[in-house]
């Protein structure tokens, strides 16, 4: 087990990201604190830390990384007494915070946001409180059998790229498939998105649409060979905004055909499986491009970079004649 902890001042946004829709798992604990809503449970915290006008990092974030050997063995009870041991420890009795847990990510983490102002209006001590999270995980993993991690405390707990090499050799699986697909179907409008998403499934590499509370699309998960990674950890060509541009092009757009001996990553032997998801796939680009704003041909806007560039030169001058009669 391996944490680390860190005073902040936006103790909004950290409570909205931990109770986001599709990354919250459980809320395994919350002290002193009345509302079950990030916002809330911002209120609730505001009350007490606004008391405190000089203080500008009024709130600490606590992650809690477990260790995949010791997740079989993490039941609710389990999860929520290693909350209540931790908090207790690193002094926070007299403090109001949240824990709760993460299930975006291949690894078992927890998420502590604490208020930094005690009920009785005293600031905690953030000296050193990273080093004094990961001594305190590292005495709880002794105490009850852990695997202990000391020698990977800065490291966060979601990078699992060092500790599971299986992970990591999946992901570079996965990124030199869609660079291949990518690079073969690059600049080719619509058709070349629908071909590259076609081809990708037919490789076992699946795109999910990652939604926030609202429904809104902000995010793309690779998963292959049981493994999912993040648009980011595949590259930046992959983002649900850039993965589109990728195959913008000037020409008009062609019709989708798919050839029978091309495109083929690992043959198949059942080709009216082929169509059924040839067919799905590609209603699939149709929705991502709707959503994207790019279901029409796909066209570059370029910008006369050379008027932009000298119109600001014309600004700059005119800036240096006024700095220069100031003085005058």
């Amino acid at each position: 087990m391996i944490a680390k902890c860190k005073a902040i001042a936006h103790g909004g946004n950290a409570l909205e990201y931990v109770f986001r829709e599709g990354k919250l798992g459980r809320i395994l604990a919350l002290h002193n604190l009345c509302g079950e809503m990030p916002k809330e449970i911002h209120e609730e915290m505001k009350l007490i830390n606004d008391y405190n006008s000089r203080c500008k990092n009024k709130f600490l974030r606590i992650e809690i990384g477990i260790a995949p050997k010791d997740e079989p063995q993490m039941t609710f009870k389990t999860l929520n007494r290693l909350a209540l041991l931790f908090a207790k420890q690193m002094g926070l009795d007299d403090h109001q915070w949240v824990a709760v847990t993460h299930k975006d990510t291949d690894n078992l983490h927890i998420h502590i946001i604490a208020n930094r102002i005690s009920l009785g209006g005293q600031v905690y001590d953030t000296t050193f409180v990273s080093n004094r999270a990961a001594r305190v995980a590292e005495e709880l993993s002794r105490k009850y059998g852990l695997t202990i991690a000391n020698k990977v405390r800065s490291a966060r707990p979601h990078r699992k790229a060092q500790a599971d090499p299986e992970r990591e050799q999946t992901k570079q699986q996965v990124r030199s498939i869609c660079y291949v697909l990518l690079e073969k179907h690059r600049g080719k409008g619509l058709s070349g998105h629908s071909m590259f998403l076609y081809e990708l499934h037919r490789s076992g590499v699946t795109i999910d649409r990652m939604k926030n509370k609202q429904g809104k699309v902000y995010g793309l998960k690779f998963t292959y060979d049981g493994h999912s990674f993040k648009a980011s950890e595949i590259g930046r060509e992959f983002g649900y905004r850039t993965l589109p541009k990728q195959f913008e092009s000037g020409n008009t757009l062609k019709p989708i055909i798919i050839p029978s001996s091309h495109s083929s990553m690992r043959p198949t032997k059942d080709s009216t499986s082929i169509v059924q998801v040839t067919g799905s796939v590609l209603d699939a680009a149709e929705s991502l491009l709707s959503e994207t704003g790019e279901v029409t041909a796909l066209q570059t806007h370029g910008a006369d970079y050379a008027e932009i560039a000298w119109q600001r030169r014309l600004r700059n001058q005119a800036g240096k004649k006024k700095k220069r009669g100031r003085g005058i």
